[in-house]
């Protein structure tokens, strides 16, 4: 039986797909592809955080934000920097503030 995925994985996932067995068909991405499949993965880690509010699914969050800032040569204090940027000038998400509409 064939199952079809076509996402990024975790490193270690070929080798536990052999060890029960059965045959990964893999390839490594590079430059542009790896780099948009970072994204696609930080949108599905996010759905799943979403889904169940599971703590470790915040760690596969961070996990492959740490993999983008890699990627991109970004350093994470330069990613502090502008996310403090960004706070300062628009608020953080502590009070829990919903915008419900803007009227004219």
């Amino acid at each position: 039986m064939t199952r079809e995925y076509d996402k990024l994985v975790r490193d270690d996932i070929p080798a536990k797909i052999r060890a029960d067995d059965e045959t990964p068909v893999t390839h490594r991405a590079t430059g542009d592809e790896y780099r948009d499949r970072l994204a696609e993965k930080l949108v599905e880690e996010a759905e799943e955080y979403a889904e169940n509010r599971r703590v470790a699914e915040l760690g596969d969050v961070l996990d492959v934000l740490d993999a983008i800032c890699v990627a991109r040569d970004v350093d994470r204090d330069r990613l502090d920097d502008a996310r403090e940027t960004k706070k300062e000038e628009r608020g953080g998400f502590a009070e829990g503030v919903v915008l419900e509409r803007v009227e004219e």
